[in-house]
């Protein structure tokens, strides 16, 4: 793969949180190669309230991290 995350700094809390969004959604195309893999296993989570709160949950490491590395926008 291109190299794609040059750098974790963001101007604004807004970026940052969307920078961690595309950092889970890499981490799983990462893991799982095959789009057409995560395209059918996608209903298998999408309605899936544990699925859901485990992907936030991720969502959250990364925005944590993201936010350290921008001294949390201050």
């Amino acid at each position: 793969m291109a190299d794609w995350l040059t750098s974790l700094q963001t101007d604004t809390p807004q970026q940052g949180f969307e920078l961690a969004l595309m950092l889970a959604r890499k981490g799983v195309a990462y893991t799982q190669t095959s789009a057409e893999v995560r395209e059918k296993l996608r209903s298998d989570y999408a309605e899936n309230a544990d699925s859901l709160t485990m992907a936030s949950h991720v969502v959250a490491t990364h925005f944590q991290t993201v936010a350290a590395a921008n001294n949390y926008w201050k």
